[in-house]
């Protein structure tokens, strides 16, 4: 198919391409196709982060399962369920996967399934209440998890076959400055909304429209030029997962990979307890939740770009700079809000903190994102992916189980510990080899 010529000068624009397009890692009859397939994969990319958004855990899921007097045993484990909830089956999941020799749809499947999860939680947040609410809301996200992992598999196979090197940093942050934008549109209507009457049909819309993205977001994956893939393994998925695992062991830069993401979840983990903090100090009214989503769109319209042109260079800087900015806002937060009364309840702080962690959390994402696609080639892309995101999940549904009893004797303590782990990761970060030169 021959590329529009807007398109192309629009890629070559975009990339700095001034002569002939470099296309490294990928083949030349994949080249031909980049800048359609560049502009398919941010706008299905931007919906979905939209989406991702507007059902976010931390925020709009934590208000809906409040308004529906869910217990709070269960709203608490609704940040880990979704978040390991994709990780811990991706190396079974990638056997299967590794068995397509095109795997966008392995992705728009993954889209679909999420479109009728988020669609289905806003069905029960109107028709149902209490615990029988709070267990579906929960099951439902267990199926959003599983879909994700899909499309987290997928995707970055996907992303290395249509996507030269030095070019996918850069996509991945158009895509979320692009979508920064409509969070912060979202996050100045609900701001708007919250003047008047945000009930629980608002939330049941919102989660309604969130659904409508993901089904977007399938069409327009669905048009991506995709060549033919290596298909060996996944013919036992058990079997085939436990042998994969042994990477572990034996690669020792992929070991080192793994330690760093795992001590870099600080950035996700803390975001969560900054929203108590302020619920703690300043109250629930609906429009905190505006400013949350608001400076979290802020933070992604101003910082990606940026991380994802420095991700082309060196994504392990990236991920080492971004999370000990988090680490160090983390340690900041603990000492003004155990030792500064004052401050503490001011109505800036928390929006201000959010939108600074939003930055850091951009840039630990953006450069691991990164940095595990430009470490591989091939079927070793999808072993990377899969097994380090099973170990992560894992990980991270032990680490949010114990921060979570934790919490309770002291949310600031939280922030303190993760961020000091967050240190550690930042320097494991910096001495792992750079892949963007290989």
């Amino acid at each position: 198919m021959k590329t529009n010529s807007f398109t192309e000068r629009l890629y070559d624009y975009l990339n700095n391409e001034e002569d002939a397009r470099a296309c490294s890692a990928i083949s030349e009859d994949a080249c031909k196709e980049t800048p359609n397939n560049y502009f398919l994969i941010l706008l299905s990319n931007t919906l979905t982060k939209l989406g991702d958004t507007l059902s976010n855990p931390k925020t709009v899921l934590t208000w809906v399962m409040s308004y529906v007097n869910a217990p709070v045993y269960l709203i608490s484990f609704i940040v880990p369920i979704r978040e390991s909830g994709s990780m811990l089956p991706q190396i079974v999941i990638a056997s299967y996967v590794r068995t397509q020799e095109r795997r966008k749809w392995i992705y728009v499947i993954g889209s679909v399934l999420q479109c009728l999860s988020i669609a289905a939680i806003g069905f029960v947040t109107l028709y149902t209440e209490g615990v029988t609410a709070g267990y579906t809301i929960i099951l439902l996200l267990v199926l959003f998890s599983l879909s994700r992992g899909l499309c987290s598999i997928a995707s970055k196979d996907v992303l290395g076959k249509t996507i030269p090197k030095k070019k996918r940093g850069k996509l991945k942050g158009y895509t979320v400055s692009v979508s920064g934008v409509l969070v912060l549109l979202a996050g100045l209507y609900i701001i708007y909304r919250s003047k008047s009457d945000a009930n629980v049909t608002f939330y049941a819309v919102l989660l309604f429209f969130a659904a409508s993205l993901w089904l977007f977001a399938a069409l327009v994956y669905a048009f991506i030029t995709e060549e033919k893939g290596a298909t060996d393994g996944g013919k036992n998925a058990w079997k085939e997962a436990w042998q994969r695992m042994n990477i572990i062991k034996t690669d020792k830069h992929f070991r080192n990979f793994v330690i760093a993401r795992s001590l870099l979840l600080c950035s996700a983990l803390t975001a969560p307890y900054y929203v108590l903090l302020a619920q703690d100090n300043l109250g629930k009214e609906s429009y905190l939740l505006g400013l949350f989503i608001l400076a979290n769109g802020l933070a992604s319209i101003i910082s990606a770009p940026i991380w994802g042109r420095m991700a082309d260079t060196s994504s392990k800087k990236v991920m080492a700079i971004a999370a000990s900015f988090a680490a160090i806002l983390g340690i900041a937060m603990f000492f003004i809000i155990a030792f500064l009364p004052t401050i503490k309840s001011s109505f800036w702080l928390y929006p201000i903190a959010f939108f600074l962690l939003g930055i850091a959390h951009s840039g630990v994402r953006l450069g691991r994102k990164t940095y595990i696609v430009d470490m591989a080639e091939g079927n070793q892309r999808t072993d990377y992916v899969s097994v380090s995101n099973t170990l992560i999940g894992a990980i991270l549904l032990l680490t949010g189980g114990i921060s979570a009893l934790v919490a309770l004797i002291s949310t600031k303590g939280v922030i303190l510990v993760l961020s000091v782990f967050g240190i550690y990761g930042a320097y494991r970060s910096y001495n792992l080899p750079n892949v963007e030169s290989k």
